[in-house]
């Protein structure tokens, strides 16, 4: 294909570029990370980027779709960061595609030959996925895992009743659902007290109070129900009516949540059973 010949060509002339210097850096890549992000997600994504390298040093390529006619427009570059340890500076690709078309409604045959060989490959996708659509069934294919934050989707609980059939085609990770580990381990700490537990009572976003209640739920294997108060993170929970409480920490960002989903490959049943019972 001859988007992905210009992309190779562009990588091989930079890095030439590079390795001309008196101390050329260091490349190297830990994995492949996709990102599809719709226009109005890509600045959030560069940003959350911008903090990822020096933990996971990759090759990250935006899959950027846009609606109408058209191919697809390409921009290459290296980015240069410090790693910890490493006196030499790393450089990590990054290839933003702009699809569109059939770009946009078939981006494996794009991805596929520009994952880095032998390394796993993550998919962020940023919003509601399409479900039952093309785009979103290729890459569910060709990536390892796809890393989602339900807190963007706008049809909740419903919309994670589409998600379950991915659970069987490719490892699934929720950041709403990674934000509520405190609190996850503050019930956890409650057994077997806990165990007759009737209401479940959340300050919090949607999505993280929903989640935290299909974990109780699916943990205790019968109905909790669930009330809620609207906030932009989880601030405060009940359980009977009895407050719960979690020790005081440095609260993770974008970045810190979505590094943390790069560590793992394999699934995650206790996620996905709280999906099913949210």
């Amino acid at each position: 294909m001859s988007i992905v010949a210009d992309v190779e060509r562009e990588l091989f002339r930079l890095r030439c570029r590079e390795s001309q210097d008196e101390h050329p850096g260091l490349r190297t890549s830990t994995m492949t990370h996709v990102v599809w992000a719709p226009p109005r997600w890509l600045q959030k994504a560069r940003s959350v980027l911008a903090g990822l390298e020096e933990r996971h040093p990759a090759r990250t390529i935006f899959l950027v779709p846009y609606s109408g006619r058209g191919g697809v427009e390409t921009r290459v570059r290296l980015r240069q960061t410090k790693v910890e340890g490493v006196e030499r500076d790393v450089f990590a690709e990054v290839i933003e595609l702009r699809l569109r078309g059939d770009a946009a409604q078939h981006p494996a045959s794009i991805v596929l030959p520009l994952l880095v060989p032998d390394l796993p490959a993550f998919c962020r996708w940023r919003g509601e996925p399409p479900w039952g659509t093309s785009p979103l069934d290729e890459i569910a294919d060709v990536c390892d895992r796809l890393v989602v934050d339900s807190s963007e989707w706008p049809r909740l609980p419903a919309a994670y009743g589409r998600l379950k059939p991915l659970f069987e085609r490719v490892a699934v990770s929720d950041i709403a659902y990674a934000r509520t580990l405190p609190w996850r381990a503050a019930l956890a700490d409650l057994w077997p007290g806990i165990a007759d537990v009737e209401r479940l009572r959340v300050e919090g976003p949607r999505a993280d109070a929903l989640l935290l209640a299909g974990w109780l739920r699916s943990r205790l294997r019968r109905e909790v129900s669930l009330t809620r108060r609207d906030a932009p993170a989880v601030r405060a929970v009940w359980v009977d009516g009895e407050r719960v409480t979690v020790s005081p920490g440095e609260q993770p960002d974008a970045s810190d949540l979505l590094s943390a989903e790069l560590e793992a490959l394999s699934r995650d049943a206790i996620y996905e059973g709280a999906v099913l019972r949210a």
